[in-house]
């Protein structure tokens, strides 16, 4: 009975925060959403999700809160190295063909993601003809991702991936260390654009060559992974390419015949010219 109570209370959860404030989790995977939210639960000081709900609707501190707990946030700069390295070696040439380029980097949280692929354009010399967009549903994440700050003892980890990535140069070149911080060079995000975005609900915005979607479609149950993978595939110049995660797959999609498995080790794939 208390399970069934609280599968009535975590649905009308899920429905409080999208009439209200316009976030869609309702497609997200039910046990690792269950398990965030009893987290969020705990941490917020209430026994149901009946009283977080109530929280949620009317003290408007705790939606912030909670989207902590919902979204995918913890990442590092230059995160699995191969997947870096195969960009650089082997998708930049194509890049390099073009005179302009777009880059979508989706859910892109704290930012640990776009400026590893800034970092990497920057040291390709691609920088002056790229534009990265930089989306997620968190604003939080967004203002984090915008100001380009992490705490100093994650950088030898960061300094690590970058050099097993093929690194050209120093990570140290890119920012200043101060008060236990590390600052990322703003000249990094001038050819940046930080927007909210949600893959649940919101529609194709712009034609890229890249996009960059690592560790979020695995929080989506079936029908919001084929939703994504839709838009994905519509944003997506001619022969352009998809980054997933290291546990990510298209092989069950039903958009996998508009994919060529690129590089399947590091979950990359091109999109066919005629699917």
């Amino acid at each position: 009975m208390l399970d069934a109570c609280e599968d009535i209370e975590f649905r009308l959860l899920l429905e409080a925060v999208l009439r209200k404030y316009h976030y869609d989790f309702r497609g997200y995977s039910t046990a690792s959403l269950k398990r965030r939210l009893r987290q969020a639960r705990d941490q917020l000081g209430c026994f149901t999700f009946s009283q977080l709900q109530d929280r949620v609707l009317h003290e408007p501190g705790v939606l912030p809160q909670l989207l902590s707990f919902l979204t995918v946030q913890v990442s590092e700069l230059f995160r699995d190295p191969a997947y870096f390295r195969v960009i650089r070696e082997q998708v930049v040439p194509y890049l390099k063909t073009y005179p302009s380029l777009k880059v979508w980097v989706a859910g892109c949280g704290a930012g640990e993601e776009f400026y590893s692929l800034a970092i990497l354009f920057r040291e390709e010399g691609l920088e002056d003809r790229v534009l990265i967009y930089g989306t997620d549903v968190n604003p939080e994440a967004l203002r984090k991702a915008e100001a380009g700050v992490y705490e100093l003892d994650r950088i030898p980890l960061f300094t690590e991936n970058h050099r097993r990535s093929g690194g050209r140069s120093s990570l140290s070149d890119y920012y200043t260390a101060a008060y236990g911080w590390a600052v990322f060079d703003k000249s990094l995000r001038r050819r940046a654009v930080f927007s909210d975005h949600s893959l649940a609900v919101d529609e194709v915005f712009a034609e890229v060559q890249f996009i960059s979607c690592r560790n979020v479609l695995i929080s989506f149950d079936g029908p919001l992974q084929d939703r994504a993978t839709g838009l994905f595939k519509d944003s997506l110049a001619r022969r352009g390419f998809l980054g997933l995660g290291a546990r990510e797959s298209l092989r069950f999609s039903c958009h996998a015949e508009a994919f060529a498995e690129f590089a399947f080790d590091e979950r990359i794939y091109q999109k066919r010219v005629d699917p």
